[in-house]
């Protein structure tokens, strides 16, 4: 059973080839991933990992429980990687990264007073909404 087609493997070899990546200049290893799987995850190594040395750029693929198929993936990813870099523009995973990491930043000083001030100000807003005889 052959998880990705002959002619794939072709253009993605192409296309390794049009970006100077070759076989000798990756270190590829397989470790066990992470995640839910239970004792399957824990036994198997089909988690791959792939480094080009003259980059460094490091590429870890675990999206599917076929080895062979995870080896494809990782090399189509590192090859959008390179082109990301070559033509200076930023992947949808370092975008969303990026997102979160903005998200999670914490605020200033200034932007907390400003939150808390228009709290209050709202609250000034509904309490004047009270019926009049609600004392």
């Amino acid at each position: 059973m052959i998880p990705v087609t002959p002619e794939k493997q072709a253009a993605l070899a192409a296309r390794m080839t049009a970006l100077g990546i070759t076989e000798d200049t990756l270190i590829e290893k397989f470790v066990r991933g992470s995640g839910s799987g239970g004792q399957k995850i824990n036994k198997t190594s089909n988690c791959v990992f792939l480094k080009h040395l003259p980059t460094g750029v490091a590429i870890k693929c675990q999206l599917d429980r076929s080895r062979e198929l995870n080896r494809f993936l990782a090399r189509r990813e590192l090859c959008d990687q390179l082109e990301a870099i070559r033509d200076g523009r930023a992947t949808a995973k370092t975008q969303a990264i990026e997102k979160l990491r903005r998200q999670k930043r914490q605020r200033s000083r200034r932007s907390k007073q400003r939150s808390v001030a228009d709290k209050r100000q709202l609250s000034q807003k509904k309490s004047l909404r009270k019926s009049p005889g609600a004392d």
